[in-house]
């Protein structure tokens, strides 16, 4: 139908999450959204809160975005959440009575100090003033953000909520715990004089019975109400999957012991002998069946073929081998799959030897003929995991660190070198280590929202697993392919240099994968996925299709023609000129110095002939002799502890 090529064009081609929902105002997603942010609003008010401290227990703290509830309506703009509010009341045509009440809970208004602050025009980040103000800070500070009392509409600085229940909370990693902890699930029950949880308990129940009530008449299904909320308003989970987290039963029983109003819906579904909306079903695609309301039986979760996940091909295929840091699952057709699931995905000596044992000949991946690289998390990966490398530099365990980057650096030679082929599909962050291991992949599948880049030296490091190695490689090629046989420094390797050199030495960061293409990160061979949920199956497409062409592997290089000190001192007199123009510090000039001496193959004759491992030792020794300086610790501790870099 005309339908499903709008959908699918939309699917593969723009990258786009479709939801069918039916012809009512707002749709699905604006309507079940603002009655949250109506309903958070009307509590706010009842339970005395303050701004803050609805944005922090409307956060990530239930899955929900960073922004928060005020943060968001910021960046929307207050006005268009008034239009939307707007529609929420229809006009009734031909009648004397004008506003037809939507649904039960029409009730609920913009409140009085909303409508004043539309009246002053303070809408939020277009008009600079909002629920949150920015003032410019003194040189050298960073600008504060002040928050406005919503009685006074007198703005403050803003005041990081005390509520110890959310800080507890803050320590639970899974969703579901965080939220069964927070509202008292947990065996402990509500604590008396806890608001957090009051608040939560009433917000998140009401959101529960007005989305139950809404099935049939905004969508045909609970699954399209949740898909809205998940890719319209970037909740991890939707209302169902929410409440599923929570658990039905538990929450409907305390519903009706304070006497709240219950949904027909819950109600229909408990009385069916079922006790939540989804469950696993390993036989389908989706490997997910939802609660059907007219038929009172669980449904399969549909999705278009080549929509596929990680967690999915656990449930169907199940995991070959496991450790803390990563596993190896079967995809099926001889195709292996190596996720990984540390924290924000860092890597470790778990994620190392995991791939470094399933790509060797008579490891868990002997079966398998060729393999994948990805995992379902927001991010690929966000590097190495700097705490560890901090540790040994701290107690001086040098021959540890040593260990630690030839472990590194025969893992990513094992992707490079293995018989079989590997196909990286990064997506999201991609750091560092990250991206040195996508550097190596014969073949890239990444998502086109991409941020990818070698950013070692922010926190005093080179890449030291072959990232500058294969940056190399990369430069020498693309001028070997402009002139073929052109001399070790012709103007071409000049170019192609200066522009790897900028890359590491400047962290540059790709924000899309377009533009990682531009910075010699992906090959013209690579293509693209738009859409996030086919990055897998695209993967695995690559990986067969390596495989169905008889595959061969690359051989070591040692035939490379070192750029050597011509470039070398060309490289170094364009640090001099950063830090005449102090754009660079002091020890920056030692860092990207380091960097151009191991990208030029050290100071010998253009030219000359040097091999990948020359290249490996050049950098892993860079590495350690780094690790060794006292201000790259001090950048290591900063990162780890702020998040941000420092430039000393």
């Amino acid at each position: 139908t005309l339908l499903d090529a709008v959908a699918h064009f939309c699917d593969v081609q723009l990258g786009k999450g479709i939801v069918r929902a039916k012809d009512t105002p707002n749709f699905i997603a604006n309507r079940i959204g603002t009655f949250s942010v109506l309903n958070v609003m009307r509590l706010m008010q009842e339970m005395n809160l303050t701004i803050e401290e609805v944005d922090a227990l409307t956060g990530q703290a239930v899955g929900w975005p960073k922004s928060a509830t005020f943060r968001t309506i910021d960046l929307v703009g207050l006005d268009i959440l008034g239009h939307v509010v707007a529609n929420m009341t229809t006009p009734d045509v031909g009648a004397s009575v004008s506003p037809v009440q939507l649904d039960e809970r029409s009730d609920l208004k913009l409140p009085d100090f909303y409508k004043q602050m539309l009246e002053r025009k303070w809408l939020g980040d277009k008009t600079k003033v909002g629920f949150y103000k920015k003032v410019k800070a003194a040189e050298g500070q960073e600008d504060e953000r002040l928050a406005v009392d919503w009685k006074t509409l007198e703005y403050h600085p803003r005041q990081k909520p005390k509520f110890p229940l959310l800080d507890m909370a803050k320590n639970v990693e899974e969703t579901g715990a965080r939220l069964r902890m927070l509202l008292g699930l947990e065996g402990v029950g509500p604590q008396k004089g806890d608001k957090a949880g009051a608040f939560l308990w009433s917000a998140l129940s009401d959101l529960w019975t007005y989305s139950a009530n809404r099935v049939a008449e905004i969508s045909d299904t609970v699954v399209e109400i949740d898909r809205a909320m998940r890719l319209g308003f970037n909740w991890e989970l939707g209302p169902f999957e929410l409440w599923d987290a929570a658990g039905v039963e538990i929450t409907v029983a305390r519903m009706k012991k304070e006497n709240r109003a219950v949904a027909p819906n819950v109600e229909k579904l408990l009385a069916s002998g079922k006790k939540s909306w989804y469950k696993d079903d390993p036989t389908t695609a989706s490997t997910r069946a939802y609660f059907d309301l007219p038929t009172s039986a669980y449904k399969p979760v549909e999705v278009p073929p080549g929509v596929w996940s990680v967690t999915a091909a656990k449930k169907s295929k199940g995991v070959v081998k496991k450790n803390s840091g990563a596993s190896l699952v079967d995809l099926g057709d001889g195709i292996g799959c190596i996720e990984f699931h540390s924290k924000m995905n860092s890597i470790g000596s778990d994620i190392v030897q995991l791939i470094s044992q399933s790509l060797k000949p008579g490891g868990p991946g002997d079966n398998f003929d060729a393999f994948v690289i990805t995992n379902d998390a927001a991010n690929f990966s966000v590097g190495a995991n700097l705490m560890l490398l901090l540790m040994s530099i701290q107690e001086e365990e040098w021959d540890e660190v040593d260990l630690a980057i030839r472990t590194f650096q025969g893992m990513t030679q094992a992707i490079k070198f293995s018989p079989k082929p590997v196909v990286v599909a990064p997506f999201g962050l991609t750091l560092g280590g990250g991206t040195e291991i996508s550097l190596h992949a014969p073949a890239l599948q990444p998502h086109a929202e991409l941020y990818m880049g070698l950013v070692e030296v922010g926190v005093g490091l080179l890449p030291g697993a072959g990232g500058c190695k294969e940056m190399l490689l990369r430069a020498v090629d693309s001028a070997q392919a402009i002139r073929a046989g052109g001399r070790g420094e012709s103007v071409e390797l000049m170019e192609a240099m200066k522009k790897a050199f900028e890359t590491i030495a400047t962290a540059k960061v790709a924000t899309s994968a377009h533009e990682a293409r531009s910075l010699g990160f992906l090959r013209n061979s690579d293509s693209i996925t738009m859409n996030r949920e086919r990055v897998l199956a695209d993967a695995k497409s690559r990986a067969l299709e390596m495989v169905h062409a008889g595959y061969e592997p690359p051989l070591p290089r040692t035939d490379i023609p070192a750029p050597g000190e011509n470039i070398l001192a060309a490289l170094k007199m364009g640090v001099h000129l950063m830090r005449q123009g102090d754009y660079i510090t002091e020890y920056e000039v030692k860092l990207a110095t380091k960097i151009a001496e191991v990208l030029c193959g050290g100071n010998v004759t253009p030219g000359t002939p040097i091999s990948e491992q020359y290249v490996l030792d050049l950098e892993r020794e860079g590495f350690k002799s780094l690790c060794g300086e006292k201000k790259t610790q001090e950048r290591i501790q900063y990162t780890l502890k702020t998040g941000k870099t420092l430039r000393n």
